[in-house]
């Protein structure tokens, strides 16, 4: 699968994504937004197994955000089950030297459009950290809006922090990219 993005683009993983994996997921700014099953430090036998995993998924739910040299960041989708199973979580990171520069808006946008297109899915959502204002201007700028803040609902780094709830239907998507 690939997602042209002007100079960038979302793409399938691949094996030689090992190295860039390590040099941009290996920084504590991105770890401490996520949840802790995302490493830090981060390993090259971490980059290794997630590898194996994402470029054996089917369906590919999990994809690398990269420009013509490297993959320079993730984005990708959990499928909910049950009563949900027609909402999917997604979640996503950019490496830091490609902060503030609007790649993160654009893969979500082209993302979200995606998964609508390709998934059986009527909602998509995301939880965000309290603190990480960057990743909640992104949703916005993307079509998200803010539905609910679950008060001190996660534990990191040794303290309770709220968790905002963003979230868009398929009916009211619109990628004005397009």
């Amino acid at each position: 699968m690939k997602i042209e993005l002007g100079e960038f683009c979302i793409r399938s993983y691949q094996m030689s994504d090992k190295l860039a994996l390590v040099k941009y997921a290996n920084n504590y700014k991105i770890s401490r937004l996520l949840r802790d099953q995302f490493p830090h430090p981060y390993t090259e036998s971490d980059a290794k197994t997630w590898l194996k995993y994402a470029c054996k998924q089917n369906p590919e739910t999990s994809f690398a955000i990269a420009n013509a040299e490297e993959m320079v960041g993730a984005i990708g989708i959990n499928f909910q089950e049950d009563v949900n199973r027609f909402s999917a979580e997604v979640g996503y990171w950019i490496g830091e030297p490609f902060w503030k520069k609007g790649i993160a808006t654009k893969a979500l946008k082209a993302f979200t459009q995606f998964s609508f297109n390709n998934f059986n899915l009527n909602r998509i959502f995301a939880n965000v950290f309290e603190g990480n204002v960057a990743s909640e201007k992104v949703l916005l700028k993307a079509g998200y809006r803010k539905e609910a803040t679950l008060r001190k609902a996660v534990f990191k780094e040794g303290k309770f922090l709220d968790q905002y709830i963003y979230a868009v239907l398929k009916e009211e998507f619109i990628n004005t990219d397009e």
